[in-house]
This record gives C-alpha cells, structure tokens and sequence, in this order.
C-alpha cells in the first residue's frame, strides 16, 4: 500500500467531494446554457399585428436568475433557506427575469424586465444560500455539515436527478443484423433542439438505403444527387477512391438510380417520396428545405451547408461498405465502449426540459399577443407574459420525474437511509434501453468500464447492468469546448477548412 494514501484520498474529495460532477454541470448551466436557450429563441414575429404597424418585434435578450426567495401572504419579499423549505413543504426555487424588447416599425418602442417563473435550485451550487459556507455557519443554517448537496427540494422533498447513459450523437455504428446479411447503421444527428435519427439500411441486392423524418427509405445516390452531387463520376471518386473493391457494389446503386439526371431531378423525386402533390417547383422547394433542415443538421441547417454534408454523407457511405466486407463482427464498431457513450447530468437534463418549457412560453405569448390584437385591446407586452406556466410546468416534471422525450423515473426521492445510500443514488446511472429486452451486451461488463462503474453496485434481475452507480474516484467533465480554438490549433499545423 503506498505510504500516505488516506491524506491522498481526502485531498482528492476535499476538491472532488461526491455529486461535484452534477454540482458544475448546473452551474455551467444556469451561467451560460439559460442564455444560450434565450438566444436558440431569436426574435418572435407575431402573424397577426395592429393595422396601423407595418412591422412588430418582440426581441429577448438577458436573462438572469437570483437567488432563492419566498413572497410571504402580506406581500413582503425574503431569501428562504433549505431548511425552511423541508419543513413548510415549499419549493427551493430562485425566480428568472428577462429582458425584453418590442420593436414597432424597426423603432424600439418597449424595454422592460419581466419575471417569466422561478427555477428549482440544486443545493450547494453557486446559486445557493448554502454555498461557500463553513461548518459552524451550515450548522446555524440548519443544515448537515457533511450533506455534500446536489439535489434538488420540491414540495418539501428531495429529488435527485438521474445521470442518463446515451450513445453519443452524430458517429455512426454499425451493426449486421441478426440471420441476415443486411447491415444497419445508425447515426443520432444533433444539435440544440434537434436530435434526428438517420438509419442507412444495405440490403441482399446491394442497394444502400437511408431514413430519416419524413424520408423512408431513400436511396442514398438519389440524396447525393439532391445534394448537388448529380455526376456518377464524381460519387464513384468520392467513395471508391483509394479501395476498388467497393466499385462493383457502388456501380449497383449508381445503375439503380440511373435514370436522375440532375439535382432537380433527385429533388423532385424526393418531394414524391414525402407525399408532396403540388406542382414540380413547389417539390422542388421543399425537398430542399427538409434536406437543409432535418438531413444532419450538426453540421448546417442552411444552403450553404450541402456541401460539407456531401462531403461526410460519401465518407459514411465509404466506411459503411468498407464494413460489409469484414467477415469477423468482432471488428465492428462497439457501441459498448465507453468512448461511445455520453453522460448527460443534471444541467443537461435541465436544459432539454427548459428548452421546451421555452418554446412553450413563447407560443403562450404569441397566443395572448394575437388574441389581444384581435379584440383591439393591445396596449402592452408586460400582460401577456404569464409566469406561472413556466414555473409550474419545470415544477411539475421535477415532482413527477417525466421529461421530455416520454421518459420517466429521471427525478427520484434521494434515498435516505444513511449516507452511504444517500451518496450511492447521487451517482447512479440509468441506461436509456428498456428492461424488458434481453440487451445482453448492453448489460455486460465492460472493460473500459474500470475507473468509471462499480462492478459490483448494480441490482439484481431485470435492470441488472442498466442501473449502474459511478466509481467513488470517478469525475464527470462537463465543461464546454470552444470548437472555433480547436479549429485555428489544427490550422496552424496545416489543416485546411473548405
């Protein structure tokens, strides 16, 4: 044993104590993700305007959150601690203002800070009245001295939210199906609001196929060529260059899809596919809309992103037949490897609820905007923001533990039957697959799981394997990486950016 390894680990959780992971990832949120989530929103337009305004606006911009406070029966306003929240059954919850702006006919005619709801906050964070205190200064506050925080008081009792375990998004895996020689792969496109599942399909004849929204399977060539890419020369260099032997099941998909000879072609053909009947320009049109906003939007949502899109679509295409020539399946991508998996904590699951709760309450505006120009009752945008939705909404999936998506079970009561419970739940895991499937590899020890899940803490019977605990040393980086600093590194040892 080496010499001094108690000073070691209690240095360790000095600056690691348990839930830290959760405790950086609100923070991290709540200082940078809410204004990202305000920003995401841009300006509302509203459809249905005064007659005498040629143009309105409503445009948000700063959102700030203080910290916890209660408005007593008589009107008076004060901070309430946790304690106080445990014992009169309350929500420890902080409120959120916005600034907001309305622009008529371009001139900005309102600005004016709204409360839009109160935010349950996580105990111990930066938002805290608990946080930075001493032991003796917790203690007056009514508080453990050893609680290391990280949950959540709603209606007087504690939640915790659970760290979801999902494949990460935009990398492809590919699997072979089981008595079959069809090969899948699966590819999770997301950014911000969007996550998208595209699913490539190699059939017994050699045809490649992908699905996605409303695209059901579509032959890949015939979405290269809606792309721009509509000469065959180009697609056969693009994917078969540097390994000939993919050029005879390629020329079998380029057969199929012959008879497309241009983009419009393709684009038309797609509109087909989508069930669109209106004439041959209005295809056109929105075939390229759908393709720029739901075909891999991480990486562009506009026109200006085809290219880069072509570009990744035929290097997928290259690996996915490079693929379906190995014979050995223990040479395919494993999706159980820990490099393939993300952890989304307490900030991340908060942002996809706040996300929607947002775009909620943006809708309720418009509504009552549009319902008061109707009527010609318009005066303000002060009386149709209601602060009440947001704050019951956030308040009720935290109660309830059902979020967004359909999924249940990501808030629990934190377990208190000692502390060693207590810590256990703090760093439990839940896998996103359901219990009543066989996901025997899933379910699996890993070896990349060391340093990371307890072998050992996981129960017995059907979640066995998909409800995991964290190693004690493990820590959870979430921190965001500036994409733009990589990029201008990698520059200056010569990669060239398109």
């Amino acid at each position: 044993m080496v010499d001094g390894y108690k000073k070691i680990i209690n240095s360790y959780f000095q600056e690691n104590p348990f839930g830290s992971a959760n405790l950086r990832s609100f923070n991290n949120f709540m200082d940078k993700g809410m204004q990202k989530l305000v920003d995401e929103i841009g300006d509302i337009i509203p459809t249905i305007i005064p007659q005498e305004v040629e143009s309105f606006i409503i445009r948000l911009k700063k959102i700030w959150i203080e910290k916890p406070s209660i408005i007593e029966a008589d009107g008076s306003k004060r901070e309430i601690t946790p304690a106080e929240t445990r014992l009169r059954n309350l929500t420890y919850s902080a409120p959120i203002y916005l600034e907001v702006s309305a622009y008529v006919d371009d001139i900005q005619r309102e600005n004016f800070t709204s409360l839009i709801g109160k935010i349950p906050i996580m105990i111990k964070s930066k938002y805290c009245h608990l946080y930075g205190l001493k032991k003796e200064e917790l203690i007056e506050k009514g508080e453990d001295p050893y609680d290391q925080g990280g949950y959540f008081i709603i209606n007087g009792n504690e939640r915790v939210l659970i760290t979801v375990e999902d494949l990460a998004s935009n990398k492809l895996f590919i699997e072979e199906r089981d008595d079959s020689d069809i090969f899948v792969g699966r590819l999770f496109s997301e950014i911000g609001s969007y996550r998208i599942p595209h699913t490539f399909e190699l059939m017994k004849d050699g045809i490649i196929y992908l699905t996605f929204t409303r695209f059901n399977k579509i032959p890949v060539i015939n979405l290269l060529k809606g792309l721009g890419m509509s000469k065959e020369q180009d697609i056969m260099r693009s994917i078969c260059e540097g390994n000939e032997s993919l050029n005879d099941i390629l020329l079998v998909n380029l057969y199929e899809s012959a008879e497309i000879k241009n983009q419009d072609d393709a684009l038309e053909i797609l509109g087909k596919k989508m069930g669109i009947t209106q004439p041959r320009e209005i295809k056109i049109e929105r075939s390229k809309e759908q393709l720029d906003r739901y075909f891999m939007p991480h990486l562009g949502v506009t026109p200006d992103s085809r290219n880069i899109k072509i570009f990744n679509l035929c290097k997928i295409l290259k690996k996915f037949l490079m693929l379906s020539h190995i014979e050995n399946k223990n040479d395919f991508p494993d999706k159980d490897h820990y490099m393939n998996k993300r952890l989304k904590l307490s900030g991340d699951l908060l942002e996809d609820l706040v996300r929607t709760n947002l775009k909620s309450l943006v809708q309720d505006i418009m509504y009552n905007f549009q319902r008061l120009v109707k009527r010609g009752k318009f005066q303000s945008i002060k009386i149709i923001i209601r602060d009440e939705l947001l704050t019951s909404n956030i308040k009720s999936s935290l109660a309830t533990g059902t979020w967004t998506g359909g999924r249940k079970g990501i808030s629990q009561n934190i377990d208190r039957t000692n502390a060693l419970a207590a810590n256990s739940h703090l760093h439990r895991i839940v896998s996103l697959l359901t219990s009543t499937q066989e996901n025997f590899e899933a379910r699996a020890l890993h070896s990349t799981h060391w340093g990371r899940l307890c072998p050992i803490e996981t129960p017995e019977g059907t979640p066995i394997g998909l409800r995991k605990n964290m190693a004690l040393l493990c820590d959870v980086s979430c921190s965001e990486i500036n994409e733009n600093n990589i990029i201008k590194q990698l520059e200056t040892y010569g990669l060239k950016v398109k």
